[in-house]
Formats: C-alpha cells, structure tokens, sequence
C-alpha cells in the first residue's frame, strides 16, 4: 500500500491596515515560506507621520507586485494557494480598503476562501508564530500605536479583553512626546536610541494606575506631562537634557505597562503571557516584563523584532486557525476601521 503523502495549507495573506504594504506565505501556521514588505517610512516622514491618502496611493501601487514577489519568494503559483487572507480592520480605511478589494478579486478569481483577518489577532498570531507550542491560557500584552489591550486567551477559539487604553495608545504617547523632542518619524525606535543614553529616574514623571487592580491603560496624563516638562524648561530658560527625558518617559510606560500585565497574568492564572504589537520591540519592555515573569514564575514570549511591526506572515498564522475551523468570510467582506476585538 502506498502511503499518501501529507500536504501543506498555504495561505496568501494581506496586509494594509497603516503605511505598509505586505504580502506573505504562511504554510500551516507555522513555516514563513515569504514575507514581503513594501515599507512608506521614507514617504511620510517629510510629514511627520501617516498621511492616510498618501497612504492609500502607494498600497494601489505597490500590492501587485508584492504579492508576486511573495509567490516568487516562496516559489508557488496561484495555483498552490489554499486560501486568500486579508487585515479588515482596525486601521486606516482607505489603507485597509486597498488590501480587501484586492484579497476579495484574487480569492473570487482562485475560486479560493476568503479569510478576514483582525489586525490586533494578527499581532497576537505573531507569537504564535514563533512560538506554536506557547503555553494556553495565556495573557498578551498588545501595544501599538493605535491599540494598548490586555487580552486573556483561553484557546485558539475563546479570548477575552481584559483592559484597554481609555485615551492615547501606549505607541501613539512615545510618538508625540518623540515628536515634542524634536526626533523624525518614526518616533518610538528614536526615543528608544535617544533613552539609551539618559537616566531613567532623573524626571518622576507620573504613572497612572486609575482604579484598584483596573487593568486599563491611561497615558494622556504622562504624555502631558512631558509636553508640560519641557515647555516649563523653555519658559524660565532651563537647559533640559533630552535624554533624561526619554529614559523618564519610558521607564514610566513601561512600569504601568509590565505591572497590570502580570496583575493580569495571574489574576487569570495564565501559564505564559505574551508581548505582541510594534512596541514589544522596545528593549527596555522587553527586558523589564521577562524580569517581572520569571520572578512570578511565569514564561514570557515575544516574536522577533521583524515580527512585532505590520507584516503579513503574522496574518497568514492567524488565518490558518480560522482556515482549521472554516471561518470563512463572504465576498461582500468590507473594511472595518474601527472593527472591535471580540
């Protein structure tokens, strides 16, 4: 009797939820086969950030030829694709608006699923990714410039919010106080550079933890704060070191941050929790959120850096879940801005 010989689910996943525009090559969940990235950086920093139709020019341009070179790089046809991925929301409209019209054509067109992705899962997925055997239940800690969410997963199926941001996003705070510094977009990686070389208990700027045990998120209050820093300095004419400043500031989000994630963690009883999300590439979160989990007894994971900013491999992961139990979204799929982690 001839054994018959496994085959691979390849999924073409999507992503255009912001500036960039990706394409990728997920096989079973697990193995990147191609992760394309068609990075705006250089196009919006001359404005000091996303400008959202700028933004959606360049997807219509560059998502044709991304998505060959992902089928290039992973050397597979349209033909070898199992199904077509694609980020809904949240984001940019006319971003995300780019990415569905194109996912939605090429799966009609393939005769392929569809499957509509949400973007914060994605960033979740990533650690899956890089790590498939992550320990379940787990809490994730996802921050990015628009999003800051303890998330509570009880399986691939069962998750729940268990705190949000109530104004500015963890990412969106190191943005504008790196713009009040005077650094170029992108801010966070800027800041990050410029604290290396500050102390971070020159300036007690303040935490807000809100409510006893709340595990929301507040970081307007810090982000003033600093902004009131250094427009005091310039006032009476006080020279102010930058650095200091930087390494304040972050010290400060990242405490607030790393304390109700592990308040989180075992108030759950979580076995492994989760950094995902552009700003799990910061060091010093990082470094200060495995410290507090090993010294609760808790594993902590985080995908490689290329993994933690928009890409589309983080996507492919997150659909091959859905592909397993046939959630499959219809052709009449839209972009959600807005769309809300349930």
């Amino acid at each position: 009797m001839v054994k018959e010989l496994a085959t691979e689910t390849n999924i073409l996943a999507i992503e255009s939820s912001c500036d960039e525009t990706a394409a990728a090559i997920v096989s079973d969940g697990t193995r990147v086969r191609a992760n394309i990235i068609a990075s705006q950086i250089a196009v919006h920093r001359r404005f000091g950030g996303v400008v959202p139709e700028i933004a959606s020019r360049h997807h219509m341009e560059n998502i044709v030829p991304v998505v060959s070179e992902a089928l290039a790089t992973a050397g597979l046809a349209f033909s070898d694709v199992d199904a077509v991925a694609v980020t809904y929301g949240p984001g940019l409209v006319g971003a995300l608006l780019v990415g569905v019209a194109y996912a939605k054509s090429l799966a009609y067109a393939l005769g392929k699923p569809l499957i509509g992705v949400h973007h914060l899962l994605g960033h979740i997925y990533a650690g899956f990714l890089a790590y498939p055997g992550l320990p379940l239940p787990a809490v994730s800690l996802v921050v990015s410039g628009g999003h800051t969410n303890l998330v509570y997963l009880e399986d691939h199926t069962t998750r729940r919010i268990l705190g949000s941001t109530r104004d500015d996003a963890a990412g969106e705070a190191f943005d504008k106080v790196a713009r009040v510094l005077g650094l170029p977009y992108p801010g966070g990686p800027e800041l990050e550079k410029l604290a290396r070389e500050g102390n971070p208990r020159a300036i007690p700027f303040p935490r807000a933890w809100l409510e006893e045990n709340s595990l929301d998120f507040s970081f307007s209050g810090l982000k003033s704060a600093v902004i009131n820093y250094l427009h005091h300095a310039r006032q009476v004419g006080r020279e102010v070191n930058r650095a200091d400043v930087a390494a304040s500031f972050q010290a400060a989000v990242a405490e607030v941050l790393v304390t109700k994630t592990l308040l989180a963690a075992t108030s759950y009883r979580a076995r492994s929790i989760l950094l995902a999300g552009g700003v799990a590439a910061n060091s010093v979160l990082r470094r200060e959120l495995r410290s507090a989990g090993e010294q609760a007894g808790l594993p902590v994971f985080f995908p490689p850096r290329e993994l933690c900013t928009d890409n589309a491999a983080m996507i492919g992961c997150a659909a091959y879940y859905q592909y397993l139990r046939r959630d499959f979204a219809p052709l009449s799929l839209n972009a959600i801005p807005d769309l809300p982690l349930n």
